[in-house]
């Protein structure tokens, strides 16, 4: 296509974007040029603004002048021979290319073709005013002013960066210096000049004092400060006086170019004599010491955990600190096991806690540390605290006598050996006397130890400790023993009881040892939150005692109630322990340990009555039972299924974990029928038997089909089962209480989506399909709990308030009303609680047993990936 000639207004349309793209691509080639020549420029600023001319000889400065100057020509000649102006072209093709449909060479170019036909001139002219209307919006392309092709190895930040170096650490007046090396006059445009700077101790966080910038004769400065000075000019020109440093510094005349550096020690006078010299008359801050103390009393909990408040201070920081407890023997009470001297151990060293954040200037914070094995915890220390800051200046606290705390025994044989320990740690001279002890205490064991375990380890303890103190104990046996009788003292007095009413007695016990010896209210608090928990535990187990009674004598007549009894509600009992506390809190002991008296007097003669209902169940109970008893029966029929599927995999080690499971769910009924859960529960609300018999028949054909190897079997019959536990599950779902509430409904529908995963884990039982079986079992169980906690909500809301648990005694007896899953039903008489089905140490001991061992399996690679990836989703769920 021929290009006519350039109209003049479409030349004038982009006059202004074609000037911009053409001063922009002038910028692009001159970056490109001469990028080496002014990456040198800057860089001989730059070193020459750190003041590496007035560290270098000037023979050394001229060659490396000379080097620079061949590099700066070679750089322009490069430059210019590489650069080209561009050329307007050029520019307009650059302009053309950013803009879509190339207008500016459409509204350019003449028609080539077609010249004589009317039709084919006006779609040309069409198409070139579409083009030329595009020319308005036509807008300059940006520079590229990248050079990072032409510098690979990026020499231009080299230089760059030496020159804002000498912009930060140097000064730019430093430059001149470099023309007085031309010549060997002085003259005023070149005279001697000097420089210099303060810059402070870091750990200051003050800024750096620029000293030419100072004109006031007076100046302050921190402790530690460097001083930097530099003189440029001919010999002898400056010399400096001061005072100021540990070693007054005055320079002698002929040290032309000197640098002086010293460190601020004192206040005194700096002086620069000569030309533009001057003289400043220094004030030094000097660097305190920090301070610390102990910030209020010493607090410790029960346990002995001991918490010592302090406050620290120091002018620019706190960096660090320790404390030192070291014995105060003049302060020790010098009997028993104390008389003879003490063996000499090392004071005790804690370093002290720092705040994280904030600033250290002025802070207070806390040490917390246990001390309660250590053979000096309940004796009396002294503590000195130590704080250092930055400069290295250590400030101390006042050395304070206090007791280094440790933890309190209250049972009696726990108290005595704790005793005999701080004795035998006290000096090993002491085992002779100590074994003598100890046997003494033990010498009538019945009532004192509750376990004969403990009794015998006593024993063990003491035979040792007379043989050491016989034939010699090194430090080693000592710490043993005294570790023995550490842990057999915690085991008397924390206990490690199964029975409610043992715990029960142990907790009244050390309340009344706690009254006798003055504990601090952190102990009354702890003390008095066990004897509630061993309250409670008391009373459920007198709950399910009665519970099993009744369940026993249901076809003797009811007994009536005592005259002579009076009955209290739980809020009763709580009352009459928090009256028990603020006594003790008040000092008041008598009355404290008369009102435990009646307590403990009440709690041996409690009986537990239900407190509404007699032994009848309402509907709204049986139906709990019932969806317990299908809950039970759901998770038997799961766990069969999931042996059987673990047989078809690993034969040998499916019939060791089924025996094992079988152990298992043998002690778990026994459990059951011990906490009166089972009793009850084997008929329907219709007289029906809901499976349970259908499912322990199917359990034995179960392992039998195991036994023999009929897997279709087995599956028939697990099949059978999970149908008719959906049946029965059909049955309790219509017949279920608490229609037309809201937490009713969502019973209904929880159950409803119980029974159809019900009904799928049926359909896969039957293809074979065990995996796929045990999931939608997994999905039944969980619908099933939660039908039975919107059920519980529904039965709550229909009760009235006030129908807990109460209880009858010869002198006020609370007990316990328990929900139908033999569970604690709370003081305000509402079913459902939360606790779990479940309960015991061994339930939870269980679980995780299962869970390790699934763990375990799932990390074999010999086992298939089908039932690996089973045992994933379990872990997933689980």
């Amino acid at each position: 296509m021929a290009q006519g000639p350039a109209p003049h207004d479409i030349l004038k349309a982009i006059r202004w974007p074609l000037a911009l793209t053409r001063a922009g691509m002038a910028a692009e080639r001159i970056a490109r040029a001469f990028w080496p020549l002014w990456s040198v420029l800057i860089l001989a600023v730059g070193v020459l603004a750190l003041g590496v001319q007035d560290l270098v000889p000037v023979e050394a400065l001229w060659a490396a002048a000379a080097v620079l100057g061949v590099l700066a020509l070679a750089a322009l000649v490069w430059g210019v021979r590489a650069f080209r102006w561009p050329r307007r072209a050029e520019a307009m093709i650059r302009l053309d290319q950013t803009m879509p449909g190339r207008p500016i060479e459409t509204a350019l170019d003449s028609q080539a073709t077609g010249l004589g036909d009317p039709a084919s001139q006006a779609l040309w002219q069409a198409h070139q005013a579409r083009m030329r209307g595009r020319l308005a919006g036509a807008r300059a392309p940006q520079p590229d002013l990248r050079v990072s092709r032409a510098d690979p190895f990026a020499l231009r930040y080299v230089a760059l960066l030496t020159l804002c170096t000498g912009l930060l650490f140097g000064s730019l007046l430093r430059v001149g210096s470099v023309t007085a090396m031309a010549g060997t006059g002085t003259s005023p445009a070149t005279g001697p000049t000097w420089e210099g700077w303060v810059e402070p101790p870091a750990y200051t966080h003050l800024p750096s004092l620029y000293l030419n910038d100072i004109d006031t004769p007076d100046m302050t400065v921190a402790e530690g400060s460097r001083v930097t000075l530099r003189m440029y000019g001919p010999e002898g020109a400056l010399t400096v006086r001061e005072s100021v440093s540990a070693n007054p510094l005055v320079s002698e005349a002929g040290n032309a170019a000197t640098a002086q550096d010293f460190t601020v020690a004192r206040s005194g006078i700096l002086t620069i004599e000569g030309t533009g010299g001057r003289s400043w008359a220094v004030a030094m801050t000097p660097d305190a010491a920090p301070t610390v103390a102990l910030d209020g009393p010493v607090e410790s909990t029960f346990d002995g955990e001991a918490t010592f408040p302090y406050a620290a201070k120091d002018d620019y920081g706190v960096t660090g600190g320790s404390a030192r407890f070291e014995l105060a023997l003049d302060q020790v009470n010098r009997r028993y096991g104390l008389v003879a001297e003490p063996q000499p151990r090392q004071a005790i060293e804690v370093p002290l806690p720092m705040p994280i954040a904030g600033n250290r200037a002025e802070f207070t914070e806390a040490l917390v540390d246990n001390f309660s094995q250590h053979p000096w915890a309940n004796l009396p220390v002294r503590v000195v605290m130590t704080v250092e800051d930055a400069a290295g200046h250590v400030g101390q606290s006042e050395s304070t006598v206090i007791t280094l705390p440790g933890r309190r025994f209250f049972e009696p044989v726990a108290a005595a050996l704790i005793e005999q320990r701080r004795a035998l740690l006290w000096t090993r001279n002491n085992a002779g006397e100590v074994a003598q002890v100890l046997r003494a205490v033990s010498y009538k064991p019945e009532g004192l130890f509750r376990k004969e375990t403990a009794y015998l380890k006593l024993r063990s303890v003491i035979r040792r400790t007379e043989t050491l103190a016989h034939y010699g104990m090194t430090d080693t046996q000592q710490e043993e023993i005294a570790q023995a009788l550490w842990d057999l003292a915690v085991e008397l007095e924390d206990g490690d009881l199964d029975d409610a009413r043992e715990r029960l007695n142990r907790a009244q016990d050390r309340l009344t040892e706690a009254m006798k010896n003055g504990a601090s209210d952190a102990e009354i608090a702890e003390l008095m939150q066990e004897l509630r928990d061993a309250t409670e535990d008391y009373m459920r187990q007198l709950a399910q005692q009665a519970q099993r009674e009744r369940e026993n004598n249901l076809d003797q007549p009811e007994r009536g109630q005592d005259q002579n009894s009076i009955e209290m509600t739980q809020n009763d009992l709580q009352r009459m322990m928090d009256r028990i506390q603020e006594l003790m809190e008040q000092g008041r002991m008598a009355e404290a340990a008369e009102a435990l008296e009646q307590l403990r007097q009440m709690m041996e003669n409690m009986q537990v009555t239900e407190g509404q209902g007699g032994g009848q169940q309402s509907p709204g109970q049986q139906a709990m039972e019932g969806l317990a008893e299908t809950l039970r029966d759901q998770q038997e029929l799961s766990d069969d299924a999931f042996r059987d599927l673990q047989d078809q995999f690993n034969p040998g080690q499916g019939q060791q974990g089924q025996q094992g499971q079988q152990g298992d769910q043998q002690n778990g009924q026994q459990g059951q029928e011990g906490s009166g859960q089972q009793q009850g529960m084997g008929q329907g609300q219709d007289g029906q038997q809901p499976g349970n018999q259908q499912q322990g028949q199917g359990g034995d054909q179960a392992g039998q089909g195991q036994s023999g190897g009929d897997g279709e079997g087995l599956e028939r019959d697990l099949a059978e089962r999970q149908r008719a536990l959906r049946d029965e599950l059909n049955r309790q779902r219509n017949a279920l209480p608490g229609a037309g509430t809201e937490a009713g409904e969502r019973a209904r529908d929880s159950l409803g989506r119980a029974e159809d995963a019900m009904d799928d884990a049926e359909r896969a039982l039957r293809d074979g399909d065990l995996a796929e079986a045990i999931d939608n079992q997994s999905q039944a169980m969980e619908a099933l709990r939660e039908g039975m906690r919107d059920l519980g909500e529904a039965l709550a809301q229909q009760q009235q308030q006030g129908q807990g648990q109460t209880g009858m005694a010869q002198g006020a007896d609370p007990s316990q009303q328990r929900d139908p899953l033999g569970r604690n039903a709370g003081t305000d008489g509402q079913i459902g609680t939360d606790e779990s089905l479940l309960q015991g140490d061994d339930v939870y001991r269980r679980a995780r047993e299962l869970l390790d061992e699934i763990r375990r399996r799932s990390g074999q690679g010999e086992r298939t990936e089908e039932e690996r990836n089973y045992l994933e989703r379990l872990l997933d769920r689980f």
